[in-house]
């Protein structure tokens, strides 16, 4: 149907893949969440408008795969359902902790501005870390397995149940996103996905660490547990402003592009990456078991992106504002 429909990714100068690949794989994962949700709807806090608000990114990001519309409307309508969800739920990113070791900040007036931020940097993260065959389902499964992890510990049965439904409804994605299950039958994510699972992460890490009731899981914890895509965004964001671009603008300056420019295949660049999330996710999570202060857990955080950010705003050769040029060129002939 895809095919039919003209719901694909075709290569260009950005994506070096090898013909037109449907696009439906977050669609593939909606419905698989949706159907569980639908029969078992207290197993989240506001079922209705956590399906309604992923329906959303779903269609946008559809009509984003197919036509390419502008990423200032989508920041829009993510920005509204982050407001939406604030006013329904009540949730807000009110507190980071005590990372300071002076007790725990707080954002008070901020917090709803803060929270609108959180929720754009997480959607978007994920959805800029989706360069290479399995990379975006490998982090998923990376990020909600850790999630499950954390809530098991709290004895929060019916969140963890969700977050195994959802790793189980990824697992089937990746096998064919890499043509395990036969090149013929590949398909890619697409941004409706990655803007769901973003979107998905962040509801339930806000709902895990900013609920003075039930304290499952301590801000900084989530950091963690999605570091990985937060420092890629951040630094690639960054370079690109420092190159004076829009820090919106595709180019292939990412984490995987620069292990492909140094000649390591994509499977091993997939390996690799996930391998330093899993890490990542695990230092959380045991810092967690542990109760590690969270200030010492901020403090290797704010260290490890240091590193993490001078080695990748080194000055690849490849990657400079000529390519990023190129390659918006060259997307926009396609679009014509």
């Amino acid at each position: 149907m895809a095919k039919e429909i003209g719901l694909i990714d075709k290569p260009n100068l950005r994506k070096q893949h090898k013909g037109a690949v449907p696009l439906v794989g977050g669609i593939a994962v909606f419905c698989t969440i949706a159907q569980f949700i639908s029969f078992n709807p207290d197993i989240i806090l506001y079922s209705d408008l956590f399906l309604a608000s992923i329906a959303v990114l779903i269609i946008i990001g559809v009509f984003d795969d197919k036509y390419d519309i502008s990423f200032k409307f989508r920041l829009i309508v993510q920005t509204s359902l982050t407001i939406i969800m604030m006013y329904i739920t009540g949730l807000e990113l009110n507190t980071i902790g005590d990372i300071l070791w002076l007790g725990a900040l707080e954002f008070g007036p901020f917090a709803p501005v803060i929270t609108v931020l959180g929720v754009l940097g997480a959607i978007n993260a994920f959805n800029m870390v989706d360069g290479i065959d399995g990379l975006l389902g490998g982090l998923s499964i990376v990020t909600f397995t850790g999630l499950a992890l954390i809530l098991s510990l709290n004895n929060q049965s019916n969140l963890v149940l969700l977050c195994v439904v959802i790793i189980i409804a990824i697992i089937p994605y990746v096998l064919m996103n890499l043509g395990i299950l036969g090149r013929k039958r590949r398909v890619f994510m697409g941004d409706a996905g990655s803007m769901m699972i973003g979107f998905t992460v962040i509801w339930l890490l806000l709902s895990a660490s900013q609920n003075s009731d039930i304290n499952i899981m301590r801000p900084v914890t989530g950091l963690w547990l999605i570091a990985l895509p937060l420092m890629d965004m951040a630094v690639v964001m960054t370079r690109r402003i420092i190159q004076k671009r829009s820090p919106f603008r595709p180019d292939r300056d990412h984490l995987h592009h620069i292990c492909l420019h140094l000649g390591l295949t994509k499977i091993h660049t997939l390996i690799i990456i996930c391998s330093i999330a899993t890490l990542f996710a695990g230092f959380g999570v045991l810092g967690e078991i542990y109760q590690i202060h969270e200030a010492i857990m901020f403090f290797i955080f704010v260290s490890t992106f240091s590193v993490y950010a001078l080695l990748l705003l080194k000055n690849w050769p490849e990657y400079n504002t000529d390519a990023g040029d190129k390659i918006a060129h060259n997307s926009i002939h396609l679009r014509k």
